[in-house]
């Protein structure tokens, strides 16, 4: 890969230029800890005064470390952490009903779905799911519709899931989403089908909520960017092995050498889905600040396709045990 010219506005511009929508806001965001996309994202808007900053994540000592470096740069800020372990969905449950449990945060403004694992090794669930499928998909999904009633209570609530163009790499695997209990497991094809999943819950958010309750919802990719969410890679071993899927799979980043941008180039697109202009594009996947376009950039249909977003939406309240009619 090679340095990026990063030519693209930086999440701190873009934050001082969408000021009016995020001042006064509350915003919930997962997967904050020092040196991630989610800390550049928090970093930036809290730059232009949201009224809270509901700062979720696992490890509560890396999540209190990015709250104090907010209420330090930002003491007018308010901050407030949540423990939250996307991998079991009781945890999820217990986190969402803390949420609800605050009677000083009568509503959410918007919530970024940021938090996430890359290309780890085969494991399970305590719930007997697919590791990446059930942290980057099942969980926000179960997590986001707990809250739900408090986003409701706004005027324009905001949903934002950050995928990945590594979405290209499966679609959701619909009949076989745990890999024949590993037998079949490939970490770049489970990562793939968990950032589709992200494109396709946020298209049925929209469809759902968006014409009757305002609720717009994107997703995204940042881009390529070194932070710690593959610090557990062996960098030539496992890209080598990404990059042989993509050959496989005719895509043309196996055939190009990827330039990569630096964390506030990355978070830039997360603080541009709060652009009011995106009012008409309700549901769209978001790249380099404007809405992806199949034609240029990667954009495969699976992630796009409402038939697949409705399917997996099913799938899901089935796995998580919960059904959720809007």
């Amino acid at each position: 890969m090679s340095q990026s010219s990063n030519t693209h506005p930086t999440a701190q511009d873009l934050a001082a230029q969408l000021a009016s929508e995020i001042k006064g806001k509350v915003i919930l965001t997962t997967g904050v800890s020092p040196g991630g996309l989610g800390d550049a994202f928090v970093r930036a808007i809290a730059s232009v005064h949201p009224s809270l900053l509901i700062l979720a994540g696992r490890n509560t000592t890396k999540t209190q470390a990015t709250a104090d470096a907010i209420v330090k740069a930002y003491p007018e800020v308010r901050v407030r952490t949540l423990q939250l372990d996307l991998e079991s969905l009781d945890a999820v449950r217990g986190a969402a009903e803390e949420v609800i449990s605050w009677e000083d945060v009568p509503s959410i403004d918007a919530v970024v779905n940021n938090a996430g694992i890359m290309a780890v090794e085969f494991a399970l669930t305590v719930d007997g799911y697919e590791r990446q499928f059930a942290t980057n998909h099942l969980g926000p999904f179960l997590f986001t519709n707990l809250i739900m009633e408090k986003l409701l209570a706004t005027e324009k609530p905001t949903i934002v899931n950050v995928s990945s163009d590594g979405h290209r790499l499966s679609p959701v695997r619909f009949a076989d989403y745990n890999f024949n209990n590993g037998e079949s497991y490939n970490k770049w094809t489970a990562y793939g089908q968990s950032k589709s999943a992200n494109m396709l819950f946020a298209l049925s958010l929209a469809e759902k909520l968006g014409p009757k309750l305002n609720l717009h919802a994107f997703s995204l990719h940042p881009g390529v960017i070194m932070t710690n969410l593959g610090n557990h890679l062996d960098l030539e071993t496992s890209f080598t092995a990404l990059r042989d899927l993509d050959k496989l799979l005719g895509n043309v980043e196996g055939f190009q050498e990827r330039e990569f941008k630096d964390l506030d180039h990355g978070a830039a697109t997360t603080v541009f889905a709060f652009d009011p202009k995106l009012k008409d594009h309700n549901g769209a996947y978001l790249q380099d600040c404007h809405v992806a376009d199949p034609w240029k950039d990667t954009v495969l249909p699976w992630g796009t396709s409402t038939v697949s977003a409705a399917r997996l939406w099913k799938l899901s309240e089935q796995l998580v045990g919960q059904e959720f009619k809007y």
